[in-house]
């Protein structure tokens, strides 16, 4: 059986920031991981944080390394990638699904009240994705067979989203 690579990896932060994920993502074991996934090019969109060193984690892989902070639109980003690494926002996490690429979402567990992690449990129940914290991030993309992941059927967030709305008094 022929492995998929992962050539093109896209990592997203949406417009705020979280540190904790881009330093996961270029640690030098995460690079490996990707790198045994087949990885060749590593793009992170590191929003309002502080752009990571990429000169630094180059050193340490082969694996082809950019980063930018804002764009008007990541949708060229998500669609050029094999697989999407995304923090646990809803509209970067339908944006990536209904691209229909295998998605891993990293939950940011410093957030209060973090309903983020009610979207990504919800998906991952539905086995639309994978998710973890940046602490399991290089497990995560150890374990996970991306071939059992299923397209996001059409409005199958509707009633979560509904509820969600409630909740949050909208």
């Amino acid at each position: 059986m022929i492995k998929k690579q992962y050539k093109s990896v896209f990592v997203t932060v949406g417009t705020t920031e979280f540190e904790a994920l881009i330093r996961a993502v270029t640690s030098t074991a995460v690079l490996e991981q990707l790198a045994k996934l087949g990885c060749t090019a590593l793009t992170i969109q590191f929003g309002k944080g502080e752009a990571p060193d990429v000169e630094l984690a180059q050193r340490h892989t082969t694996i082809r390394l950019s980063a930018y902070g804002l764009k008007s639109s990541i949708g060229d980003d998500i669609s050029q990638a094999d697989l999407v690494i995304s923090h646990a926002g809803a509209g970067s996490c339908l944006e990536v699904l209904e691209a229909g690429k295998p998605l891993i979402v990293v939950v940011n567990e410093t957030l209060m009240n973090n309903h983020q992690t009610e979207l990504a449990e919800r998906l991952s129940r539905d086995r639309n994705l994978f998710y973890c914290t940046p602490n399991t991030l290089l497990e995560t993309l150890a374990e996970s067979d991306f071939s059992t992941l299923e397209k996001l059927a059409p409005g199958a967030l509707d009633s979560f989203v509904n509820q969600l709305d409630a909740f949050m008094g909208f």
